[in-house]
């Protein structure tokens, strides 16, 4: 009999993904009814928002004048709207808790360490009761410390402060109005799904292989390995998408490096390098990079001009940023090999089985490269792919001594943390577009645009961009340059960050520090910010 998936993950997984798929299904069912007419609508009878909240960038042009400042602008856009402010602020708390993470880890642990000492003393442990199924009584504080410190649950925890200001300010109907029609979940689904499907057996074993035939021209030394996984997996997510590409770099990484890896310098300076890399790989196509995704209609970029433009530009920054990173750590390196040189592996231990050599059937590689290949090309559609994932997972059930356990726990964690910077980052209009629209100077802009993507999505940045119809064709170059040259400085400066992060998060102590992430990847980042826009763009 084949072992099944396990249920209680399985139903409150399918429960949380439910939760993200339902305000989607309610919009595209109507979720302007009419009893909620919406809040603006153009003259033309197009909507542009059912809620009150936040207002649209159209209804501050009215007014301003084209002779005001930035900081006018601004002042008079908090004053027009005090709602601003609070958001802006309740957003800025998120960022700031996301500094506190680890801190609150250590806390969890520690709470534990007393809890158990403390259960044992008044035999409430599972082993002291009669029933062999018993278990330990849990500790609740520690279990509270704990969420608080899952990164990938801050933002989503932050939205109910940002509710609680909505409904001050406007009211329940508009924040449900805003939540279930205005702000798309389409993008955090898609991850959960993507995530899911591409970090499954054959497809990682897949990817495993043609890796391997890359690292055999180092003779599959540890150097080889790592210059396979950083180089090929964020070029590969410009024709898998980069939550897909993000998720499987990752899995071989934690399974070659930092299962192993004593060296926390190297752990980040590896981990910012993904992130980053994974951030311009997906240039080289219009539809695999979340920020290029956003513009490529609006401003007419299809897969030849993001290849002639940014494409072989993000090939040679990712060569060049891996090479740096190489000389940096070649010593550790040498000492890695000669660690697998000298090494004597155990006769006795057992393997894990989910680590086995046992080869998948090609069939079942093939079938499940085109359950990622339809996620892909149904990236617009949620329903299809939703459909097409249940069909995947009993794809999977009826494979499953081929398979290994299908996890949802890590997709859907990434899906909360993508929700909840969407809602947040419709919030923040008001003060980033000024901002981006601001500047004339090329450089200054995509120095903007870097910075601005590591406290907001890089797709939210030239989102926002692409509403400004007056931008100069330079400036689009620089704000996107910038977009993808900054999305590896945080966990939410680009959107498969947060895949990276739930994969790879176990393996530092007490968390992923957000100041260490950036140190790391701020050499990678100013590599590629020069590859992009010192290198002629003709």
């Amino acid at each position: 009999m084949l072992d099944p998936l396990p249920v209680k993950p399985f139903f409150a997984s399918l429960i949380a993904l439910l939760f993200l798929v339902l305000p989607t299904v309610s919009s595209a069912a109507g979720g302007g009814s009419s009893k909620h007419p919406p809040a603006y609508v153009t003259e033309t009878g197009k909507i542009v928002q059912h809620a009150h909240f936040p207002l649209p960038l159209s209804e501050y042009a009215k007014n301003e004048t084209p002779e005001m400042g930035m900081m006018e602008k601004l002042k008079s856009r908090a004053a027009q709207d005090p709602f601003n402010i609070a958001a802006t602020i309740i957003f800025l708390c998120a960022i700031f808790h996301t500094f506190l993470a680890g801190t609150f880890n250590k806390l969890a642990h520690q709470a534990e360490t007393e809890h158990q000492i403390r259960i044992e003393k008044e035999g409430r442990t599972g082993a002291a009761r009669p029933q062999d199924d018993a278990e330990d009584d849990v500790s609740f504080k520690a279990t509270i410390y704990h969420f608080l410190g899952e990164v990938e649950a801050i933002f989503g925890l932050w939205v109910l402060a940002l509710a609680g200001v909505a409904m001050y300010f406007y009211g329940w109907s508009d924040f449900t109005q805003y939540i279930s029609s205005d702000v798309k979940f389409g993008e955090p689904i898609f991850v959960v799904v993507i995530m899911a499907i591409a970090s499954s057996r054959p497809v990682l074993r897949f990817a495993e292989q043609c890796l391997n035939a890359v690292a055999k021209l180092g003779n599959c030394s540890p150097a080889a390995w790592w210059w396979s996984i950083l180089t090929l997996a964020p070029i590969l997510g410009s024709f898998i998408t980069e939550p897909a590409a993000m998720t499987i770099g990752a899995l071989l990484l934690a399974k070659k490096f930092f299962r192993n890896c004593q060296s926390a310098k190297f752990a980040y300076a590896t981990l910012g390098l993904l992130f980053v890399n994974v951030s311009v790989g997906g240039t080289l196509t219009h539809f695999a990079a979340p920020p290029v995704l956003m513009i490529a209609d609006a401003w007419g970029y299809d897969t030849l001009h993001m290849l002639k433009y940014f494409g072989w530009k993000a090939v040679i920054g990712i060569l060049v940023a891996n090479t740096t990173y190489y000389m940096i750590f070649r010593k550790q390196f040498a000492a890695m090999d000669a660690r697998v040189d000298n090494s004597t592996l155990d006769a006795d231990a057992k393997p894990l089985w989910a680590e086995r050599d046992e080869p998948i059937p090609i069939w079942i590689t093939i079938s499940h490269l085109l359950f990622l290949a339809w996620t892909v090309l149904t990236v617009h559609h949620t329903p299809l792919f939703i459909g097409s994932f249940l069909f995947f997972i009993a794809f999977v059930e009826a494979t499953w001594h081929h398979q290994n356990k299908v996890s949802l726990r890590g997709p859907m964690l990434v899906g909360f943390f993508l929700a909840g910077l969407v809602i947040h980052g419709g919030c923040q209009k008001w003060w980033i577009e000024p901002i981006i629209t601001g500047i004339d100077n090329e450089w200054i802009l995509m120095l903007g645009a870097t910075v601005l993507t590591a406290f907001n999505d890089n797709a939210a940045i030239t989102f926002l961009a692409s509403q400004a119809p007056t931008l100069a064709e330079t400036s689009k170059y620089a704000i996107l340059a910038g977009a993808v040259a900054g999305g590896g400085l945080t966990v939410i400066a680009n959107a498969p960050n947060p895949a990276g992060q739930s994969i790879l998060g176990k393996f530092f102590q007490g968390g992923i520090s957000p100041a260490k992430l950036v140190l790391a990847a701020l050499i990678p980042t100013g590599i590629m910010i020069i590859m992009l826009m010192a290198i002629t763009r003709g």
